[in-house]
């Protein structure tokens, strides 16, 4: 599936462009205001003192986890606790080495440049990368052929962050020259409704707690899907219900999305659907799936199967994917008992 196509879900985590100005006015400036994390924030806490107390740059950082949990947030709030200015860029942005070292030799001392899709970053450019990452220098190539001498640039020492959601994709000389690597995992269901309230407040939406726990529900751990839904169902207040958000219009504006009491939706469902009408509950292969409800096998991998793993509807075994009990209970299906023995087999 185009990746278009995905972010144009109410419950991809990826950003629309839709989402740049809700985002930009939620986004919280330093770390005391970032919900959730903990651990992470934490360590990073702790690093952030030390390295202003020396007077040095903060250690390369790798942020990684799903789509939507905050990795660009989180490197705004350790840019303003650093008191240094940054700078953002993406992966598919920086095509040629000369688009990384005109960035690089920019940067002032410990500013921070940070490259969001890390993993689609083009290996002449990783190149590039290793002698700025780990000797803060940039090697540049003048001229061609048996003439061409090599010119050593010293730069600024910098701090990179990296944001990736394809751990898996880095190679191992660029995972090792980050000082810190961190992932961000879903959040629970009090951290979501938490920061539901504070963009309630900045958006002045007038919001009862049953209202916002049952967005909360259904927002998939995932803080760009709750901003977009508490967004959808504003209007929904604001049209039907004389702006407030009680429970009962949140389960109404929520039901009229297609976005059932656990955070699935049509597409889900299609998945799901498919592992147990089409092949019998599994094993199935993910390619199978693919071509069964026409979409890309990466496509399900990185943006549908995170979530139904986290729930337990889904199951990977050897042999292939398969739904669980928990997946034909919410689809109010009988769980088949040959298929109970042929999952303890495989366990």
């Amino acid at each position: 599936m185009p990746e278009s196509k995905a972010t144009e879900r109410i419950l991809s985590g990826e950003p629309a462009a839709e989402d740049i100005p809700l985002e930009t006015s939620l986004r919280p400036k330093r770390l005391a205001h970032y919900l959730g994390q903990e651990k992470v924030k934490d360590n990073l806490k702790i690093a952030i003192a030390a390295a202003r107390e020396r007077g040095e740059a903060l250690d390369h950082i790798l942020l990684y986890g799903p789509p939507g949990l905050g990795k660009t947030t989180l490197a705004y709030c350790i840019a303003a606790e650093m008191g240094v200015n940054i700078r953002i860029t993406s992966g598919p942005a920086v095509e040629r080495p000369g688009d990384v070292a005109a960035i690089l030799t920019n940067l002032r001392k410990e500013d921070v440049l940070f490259i969001d899709e890390f993993h689609r970053l083009p290996r002449t450019v990783e190149e590039v990368l290793y002698p700025a990452m780990e000797d803060f220098a940039l090697d540049i190539i003048i001229g061609k052929g048996p003439g061409a001498r090599s010119l050593r640039l010293s730069l600024s020492r910098f701090t990179l962050i990296g944001a990736t959601t394809r751990f898996a994709m880095l190679s191992a000389p660029l995972r090792d020259r980050f000082g810190a690597v961190y992932r961000l995992d879903f959040y629970d269901l009090e951290a979501i409704e938490a920061i539901l309230r504070r963009s309630a407040q900045i958006l002045k939406v007038r919001a009862e707690a049953g209202g916002l726990r049952e967005i909360a529900r259904r927002a998939r751990g995932t803080p760009r899907v709750a901003n977009r839904l508490l967004k959808r169902v504003r209007d929904y207040a604001q049209v039907r219900a004389a702006g407030v958000i009680t429970e009962a219009v949140a389960i109404d504006a929520l039901l009229r999305l297609e976005v059932d009491h656990r955070g699935l939706d049509e597409v889900d469902h299609k998945v799901l659907r498919a592992i147990v009408d089409k092949f019998a509950g599994g094993p199935v292969g993910l390619d199978t799936i693919a071509a069964s409800i026409s979409e890309e096998a990466d496509t399900i991998m990185d943006v549908y199967e995170p979530y139904l793993l986290q729930l337990g509807f889904l199951e990977r075994t050897p042999r292939g994917r398969m739904a669980t009990r928990l997946a034909y209970e919410h689809l109010g299906l009988a769980y088949p008992k040959e298929q109970s023995s042929q999952s303890t087999l495989w366990q």
